[in-house]
């Protein structure tokens, strides 16, 4: 049963002419509005927050971008030491439209190298930079830098520059990761908190295949 039915079951044919009169009005309004949005431009992208989805969103809009054959580029800077079904998909089926780089050695508190770990996050940076400025890419998927943020590993302030003065005008960049640093919130447009309300490992759940990666 659709949402539409379960609002208008019962009712009187007064109420229907009613309902249908306000759903017209609503649909005429939303067209207004719509009708003013007609700009175009690459967006910088924040997926934040403690709850689970940020790299999920990611990934959709790069598998969104691969479904209309637009080039597009992925740079994971913490999962390195993870296979993920997302990495399987697209380096076996769509490598020839998607680039995909793996340049984390896994999370901090697994290296407990912090001078290896800003290596490889400034090497990850590096490549970042270069996919972006390559205009033939559509959208360029930054998985976790806010993780390479929060420890300093990589400057904000370098990162915002090179958005604001090197990104091209029709590039999306997304950006993930726990903690976004506010400087960057504040130049995105679009910024997104995941909240956490339940999460299956405080169940003693681990992580799963198809769920987590």
């Amino acid at each position: 049963m659709t949402e539409n039915h379960d609002e208008t079951a019962g009712m009187s044919e007064a109420e229907l002419a009613r309902h249908s009169e306000k759903m017209a009005k609503k649909k005429h309004a939303r067209e207004k509005i719509m009708a003013t949005k007609t700009d175009e431009k690459g967006l910088v992208i924040v997926h934040t927050g403690k709850g689970k989805g940020k790299s999920t969103a990611g990934f959709g809009m790069i598998f969104r971008h691969i479904a209309h054959k637009k080039p597009c580029a992925v740079v994971q800077f913490i999962k390195g030491a993870w296979a993920t079904g997302e990495r399987d998909l697209i380096e076996a089926h769509f490598s020839d439209i998607c680039q995909f780089y793996t340049l984390g050695e896994g999370f901090t508190w697994e290296t407990q190298d912090r001078a290896r770990d800003i290596a490889m996050a400034e090497k990850a940076w590096e490549k970042a930079k270069e996919l972006i400025r390559d205009e033939r890419n559509s959208m360029v998927l930054l998985d976790e830098i806010n993780i390479a943020l929060r420890y300093d590993y990589i400057d904000v302030k370098d990162v915002i520059a090179f958005l604001q003065t090197e990104k091209p005008h029709m590039t999306h960049v997304v950006l993930t990761g726990r903690n976004a640093k506010e400087e960057l919130i504040e130049i995105a447009d679009l910024a997104t908190e995941m909240e956490l309300l339940k999460h299956p490992f405080r169940s003693g759940i681990k992580a799963q295949q198809g769920v987590e990666y």
